[in-house]
């Protein structure tokens, strides 16, 4: 049970400093302050599969992965948070890609709002367990997002 409570509580933490804070203001890092990481926007490829993920950069946390592959219509949504509006699909799996613990998956339309709401404004709305927030992305996250919608689009193939 404590295998699945401390990832689960850690993560929990990461996501709500995440919703407030993205970094230490540079006067109090000037007085010793240490800078807590920052999570953003990134998208990485496995193969043809695309991941567009939100986390810490280089490291393995991660409130959230949308996997897709060329040519599908919806992703599959992975992580302590979920898009609000994804349809859970109902499935347990043994393994999930981002915690090693089972996971449950949930899909969505690439069309959908919150997902082009995120190419195009920048704001993505999200539930967990520290309640309903939003996800932001900066100007370069966007094209990010929008270049991971396009390499997913039906019509790529």
């Amino acid at each position: 049970m404590f295998k699945v409570l401390i990832p689960a509580v850690a993560a929990l933490g990461l996501v709500a400093f995440t919703a407030q804070s993205r970094d230490v203001a540079p006067e109090l890092e000037a007085e010793g302050v240490m800078a807590m990481p920052v999570m953003e926007w990134s998208v990485h490829h496995e193969g043809a599969l695309a991941k567009l993920a939100y986390g810490v950069a280089n490291s393995d946390q991660l409130a959230l992965m949308v996997t897709c592959m060329p040519g599908d219509r919806s992703a599959v949504v992975y992580g302590d948070v979920q898009v609000e509006g994804a349809r859970l699909t109902q499935a347990s799996y043994a393994v999930d890609p981002l915690s090693g613990g089972e996971a449950e998956e949930s899909r969505i339309a690439l069309n959908d709002p919150s997902l082009t709401g995120l190419a195009r404004e920048g704001r993505m709305t999200v539930t967990g367990d520290a309640g309903r927030f939003q996800l932001s992305a900066s100007n370069e996250e966007r094209r990010l997002v929008r270049d991971f919608l396009a390499y997913c689009s039906p019509s790529r193939t």
